[in-house]
């Protein structure tokens, strides 16, 4: 999963030089429980990686500050042209330059509306779809014809 705005925020504060408590504070943690949250977040899978990249980088110039993020890949605007939410679920899916997660979720979003579930229904609905088919078959017959008078009512 990629890192996520506090999570970006936090590695970049722990990499200007901030405690751990701090970085979390600044990153919009709570400051109550900024000193575990700090704790916690340096061993997250995520940004573990993430710092041991950037220290190795940024160890021979100290002095420059860190990389600003990059710009979202989210276009608020094509978002608003989409009256339709499952138009935007699926224009969301099937956009390449969007995280993996974030399609992902989208896809999770969209199943409901394009496959039903198996189960939906009910007792009664399945009930009177037997019955219907049964019907079908076992249906009153229509009358038969009257073609000794050529078709004529007698």
């Amino acid at each position: 999963m990629a890192l996520t705005g506090k999570k970006r925020a936090f590695a970049d504060a722990v990499l200007a030089g901030f405690s751990n408590k701090e970085a979390a504070i600044r990153a919009g943690y709570s400051a109550a429980t900024a000193a575990q949250a700090g704790a916690r977040l340096v061993k997250d899978k995520d940004i573990a990686p993430y710092l041991a990249a950037n220290k190795k980088a940024s160890a021979p110039a100290a002095a420059t500050p860190p990389p600003p993020p990059p710009p979202p890949t989210f276009d608020v605007a094509a978002a608003l042209m989409h009256s339709d939410p499952k138009a935007f679920l699926a224009a969301a899916m099937n956009d390449a330059a969007l995280e993996p997660k974030l399609r992902i979720d989208a896809a999770k979003a969209l199943m409901p509306f394009v496959h039903a579930k198996l189960g939906e229904g009910g007792k009664k609905d399945q009930k009177q779809a037997n019955a219907e088919k049964v019907a079908s078959r076992f249906g009153q017959a229509a009358p038969p014809r009257l073609a000794a008078a050529g078709g004529k009512k007698v």
